[in-house]
């Protein structure tokens, strides 16, 4: 086929590209990875669901206003939890189709300069009479002439298969551009609908809980100032976090265990490298002072030298090669490693005094303080508006995100160390249990759950256990 013809084939098969149907995908991407987180999360719930049913066995089942606002609480607190994810990503969607729709514009400048480029060269060709090789090579011409018209020739075909093939790879990459822009569009469709539903859930459950505010009213103020069920909170806190601490003592030996056995498997596998590629540079070598004995022994007899068959690798140096790649991946966390906090011994006690105050709000109940008639306050409460955004005091990694009588939406983070943060009466806990925070992280935000009077954040620091004065800790 002539360079003509060439070209025009490869003009007609981007052409088609061009035109070809793009089928959207069924699934987004944002559906499959959300799938996947929450099934991910699905063993640390049970067994944080399993915890909390433990401590409701070992306490009285006497009736607790606050109970009949669980559900209600709950969920005005995943639905404002699922408003703001769902906010995040509708922005990060937007961005991305920002960044598409500039490397759409890119690539169509591009892709329309090389069709010129293309249809320079059609012309050229075609003025100059299309000569191809074979008549060329029977002109009769020149030798010489010739072997430089070749030589030019070739020149000029390679710049035409590369100029074809990079035509043909912004044809697929606009493609490609097109299907990720569709994704974008069906991922922000997906949540427009979510948001929709979440938004008309938030309202029905503040309208219920509403309701059983103004019925329960004057029952919660007099449960309020029974002592008794104040030190029924303080030991129900004590209990969770008595079991928490145990659970990520075992987590922690379990994740300390989990990062030898990795180490052991990099090192051996980082030895076996080593050992296999020491073989090769021997039987390389080997072959080298082969062929210079059978080059030497053709020189003696004048006859030619017969090469050397290419060696096969060794198993070991193929099972090698396959696995040296994993050896980079960080392990999976499992449901039995999730809580552990995986910060360096001594972290959270090398903080203290520098630490900023949760939520931005006024003091008005302090650690060792009394509380009427009942036990004395083991944390802090910290009055602020409703909504008011709860803050990570550290790094660490959520332990606990749940509801809890006494306490309303709790929030626990692990320090390290033995050392753990709580955060109660929240209105929304915008992070889930397994996830890790960095100081400062928005975790949750200020409320009046679990029956409290006053909206605000109660605060408590705890180690090995025991409760301590956050005031020599934490700037407040």
């Amino acid at each position: 086929m002539s360079v003509r013809g060439k070209l025009l084939c490869g003009l007609l098969a981007c052409a088609f590209a061009i035109g070809g149907a793009q089928a959207a995908p069924r699934q987004t991407a944002r559906s499959k990875q959300k799938a996947a987180a929450e099934a991910a999360r699905a063993g640390i719930q049970q067994k944080l669901s399993a915890l909390k049913k433990d401590i409701s066995r070992t306490e009285s089942q006497k009736e607790d206003a606050a109970d009949e606002l669980a559900e209600s609480e709950e969920a005005i607190s995943d639905a404002n939890r699922s408003l703001r994810e769902l906010a995040d990503e509708q922005a990060a969607t937007n961005t991305k189709l920002a960044d598409l729709a500039a490397e759409e514009a890119r690539l169509g400048d591009t892709i329309a300069a090389q069709k010129r480029q293309l249809a320079k060269l059609l012309r050229e060709h075609y003025v100059a009479g299309n000569e191809d090789r074979i008549k060329l090579l029977l002109s009769g011409d020149n030798p010489n002439r010739i072997n430089r018209d070749l030589q030019m020739m070739a020149y000029v075909s390679q710049a035409q298969a590369k100029l074809l093939n990079s035509l043909r790879a912004n044809l697929a990459a606009v493609e490609a551009n097109h299907a990720q822009t569709q994704n974008a569009k069906d991922e922000l469709e997906e949540i427009a609908q979510e948001q929709t539903a979440q938004k008309t859930l938030l309202e029905k459950e503040k309208g219920k809980r509403a309701s059983l505010l103004a019925n329960l009213s004057s029952k919660l103020t007099d449960q309020r100032k029974q002592a008794s069920r104040l030190e029924q909170d303080e030991q129900r806190m004590t209990g969770l976090v008595d079991r928490l601490t145990r659970l990520i003592r075992e987590q922690e030996i379990a994740a300390a265990a989990e990062r030898k056995r990795q180490q052991a498997l990099a090192a051996a596998r980082a030895k076996a490298a080593a050992e296999a590629r020491e073989r090769a540079l021997a039987r390389a070598k080997a072959r080298r002072e082969e062929r210079e004995r059978l080059a030497r022994e053709a020189a003696r007899t004048g006859k030619p030298v017969k090469p050397l068959p290419e060696p096969k690798p060794e198993p070991e140096e193929t099972r090698v090669a396959e696995e040296a790649p994993q050896t980079t991946e960080a392990p999976q966390r499992s449901a039995d490693t999730a809580l552990a906090a995986d910060l360096p011994s001594g972290a959270f006690e090398s903080l203290r005094g520098r630490m900023p105050a949760p939520i931005a709000g006024k003091v008005v109940a302090r650690f060792g303080a009394k509380r009427g008639d009942g036990p004395t306050w083991r944390g802090m409460f910290i009055k602020a508006p409703e909504g008011t955004d709860v803050h990570a005091v550290a790094a660490g990694r959520v332990v606990f995100a749940d509801w809890m009588r006494g306490y309303g939406n709790l929030i626990i983070i692990n320090h390290g160390g033995e050392y753990l943060s709580i955060y109660g009466n929240n209105q929304t806990l915008v992070k889930r249990a397994g996830d890790a925070v960095k100081p400062g992280d928005v975790i949750a935000s200020a409320g009046n759950t679990g029956g409290n009077e006053e909206s605000g954040l109660y605060f408590e620091l705890r180690h090995l256990g025991k409760a301590f004065d956050p005031s020599g800790w934490i700037r407040f």
